[in-house]
């Protein structure tokens, strides 16, 4: 409790060092001059979270422009530290609505048919008052964490799955829900497009390549799936004394939002690693520290990771994987799927972690299970397959709330009404949450 009440603290203290509505005025300064064209937008790309968790969208960008392309694109924010994020990176145009009224506002002056979602934000909510458009849920990655069958699915018009895996699993645990009429299966449309992020430089040598990837330790017991203060300096101290392995260590972006034992465990790595730098200069290990993950599927030889999304999108590699076993027993082990059919490694066998991804990497029978498993994850992964998946389901969204609405009258507000100014927010409601 004390950890908690520390970072809640030190996150109002954060948003709190500026005058009220300091970040409002630096978000009209630079767009100011930015004025939306009217009736133009069909795609609204909503996102409620603040910057900690747009790795959650920056996923989507390549995907996101090939929509563009058809059906024009925009993207909401509720943060306006997320939106001035964006501001900066976004292929996208970005719109900052702090009020409901903005997002009124908004809609009444765009044709949009379909919003999109990449997180279960509580504020999902608000967007959803709408009902001249049509609400998908994307998600931010596949996995078979207990996230991924959230009653919260049930609240969208559609979910664009990945494949047969995440059907089955929506089949499995959640009642009272159509999976057939309510998903549309899209693959991973991310593994079409090349690597967001250009790979730092590597040593050119024969040392494998172990990419080390744990998840965030989770705001609550049943997310709490992180290795990284159980399982990871033990396995980071091996991995580092062999002069066979070079190491990437890249911890979730929400680490030690929540622990700070997460948070010293990954200091801890750091330090480790910089010091194995210096020992053996020629060793190479890396801090990754980089926006995107994509690269490190092509970069690395082997991962490690926990119950996670990393898992399913390194099973595309076709390259040896080794999962962690959560330590607290509120996390839910999956019973099916990929995890469920591979022997966890235990805290206890951390520190063997060496032998074990020898022995992962020389049996082939692993290998076999892989690529059924990839199949059965994301079904036809060959390059631009998902891309066109995506694209025609989106086209599917967009027809039939085009015909649906073509034989109702249906008005979100009054579009003669004149816009509210914004109000000054208090940065306070900045603070993240956990989604």
């Amino acid at each position: 409790m004390a950890g908690k009440a520390k970072q809640i603290y030190w996150a109002v203290r954060r948003v709190l060092t500026q005058p009220p509505g300091a970040m409002v005025e630096q978000w009209e300064s630079q767009t100011g001059d930015r004025v939306l064209p009217e009736d133009h937008f069909e795609t609204l790309v909503y996102y409620a979270d603040g910057p900690v968790n747009l790795y959650q969208l920056r996923q989507w960008y390549e995907p996101l422009k090939a929509l563009d392309a058809e059906a024009p694109a925009v993207i909401v924010c509720r943060s306006v530290t997320a939106a001035l994020e964006l501001l900066k990176e976004s292929p996208l145009p970005v719109v900052y609505a702090s009020r409901v009224e903005d997002l009124e506002n908004l809609v009444d002056r765009q044709r949009f048919s379909m919003a999109l979602y990449v997180n279960q934000n509580t504020r999902n909510f608000q967007m959803m008052r709408s009902n001249t458009m049509l609400h998908v849920f994307i998600s931010h990655g596949e996995s078979d964490k207990s996230y991924m069958v959230s009653g919260q699915t049930k609240t969208y018009d559609y979910s664009f799955i990945a494949g047969e895996a995440a059907a089955d699993r929506l089949a499995a645990h959640l009642i009272n829900y159509d999976v057939a009429a309510k998903t549309i299966r899209i693959g991973r449309p991310q593994l079409d497009t090349p690597p967001a992020t250009t790979a730092p430089a590597l040593p050119e040598d024969d040392r494998t390549v172990v990419l080390y990837a744990p998840t965030t330790e989770g705001d609550r017991p049943s997310m709490r799936y992180s290795s990284l203060a159980s399982h990871g300096v033990a396995m980071m101290q091996a991995l580092l004394a062999s002069p066979r392995h070079r190491v990437i260590f890249r911890p979730h972006a929400r680490t030690g939002l929540f622990s700070e034992e997460h948070a010293a465990a990954r200091e801890q790595i750091d330090a480790m690693i910089a010091a194995a730098n210096i020992t053996d200069p020629s060793a190479g290990h890396l801090s990754d520290k980089t926006a995107t993950f994509d690269w490190q599927l092509q970069a690395a030889d082997v991962c490690i990771a926990d119950v996670s999304a990393v898992v399913i999108d390194w099973l595309t590699t076709g390259k040896p994987i080794v999962v962690t076993k959560p330590t607290n027993p509120a996390a839910p082990v999956p019973t099916e799927g990929f995890i469920a059919s591979i022997e966890l490694l235990s805290k206890k066998r951390a520190g063997d972690i060496v032998t074990i991804l020898d022995e992962a990497a020389t049996d082939e029978s692993q290998a076999e299970q892989r690529r059924t498993w990839t199949y059965y994850y994301f079904g036809d992964t060959t390059p631009g397959a998902a891309t066109r998946a995506w694209l025609d389901a989106c086209r599917r969204v967009r027809a039939e709330r085009d015909e649906w609405l073509g034989h109702h009258d249906v008005t979100a507000a009054d579009p003669n009404l004149p816009a509210e100014p914004h109000r000054i927010v208090n940065d306070i409601q900045e603070l993240d949450i956990e989604s």
